[in-house]
């Protein structure tokens, strides 16, 4: 019962702040999922409906390492952030997705600033 409860909260949070927070050309949404085991990570161009890069803590080079999700999570947003870098993006609004921007959220958030995206 309380899942169910939890996952409504987060919905109805997601539902303001994408209100509020649109992804365009010039600087395309970066939007976080959080699973229990992993993390996944998307820069949406909204107005074109395209996901421009992605990337998540199950590839490869990510979930073969023995460290903590917190620390994938940092990993995720660099190697985000090189992928964006790439495609030329280098701005993005951040999109929470609705979690609170604490632990694997935030350090992805942090990890991407690393590899040079601002927001």
């Amino acid at each position: 019962m309380n899942t169910i409860k939890k996952e409504a909260r987060r919905q109805r949070i997601k539902k303001g702040i994408r209100k509020r927070v649109r992804g365009t050309a010039e600087r395309p949404r970066l939007t976080v999922f959080r699973s229990n085991t992993s993390i996944y990570a998307q820069i949406i161009d909204d107005e074109r409906g395209l996901t421009l890069s992605s990337c998540s803590s199950r590839i490869k080079q990510i979930g073969e390492q023995k460290i903590s999700k917190t620390e994938q999570s940092t990993l995720v947003g660099r190697l985000l952030a090189e992928k964006a870098k790439a495609a030329g993006i280098s701005r993005v609004v951040f999109d929470r997705n609705g979690y609170r921007y604490h632990g694997r959220v935030k350090a992805l958030a942090d990890g991407a600033r690393e590899g040079g995206l601002e927001f």
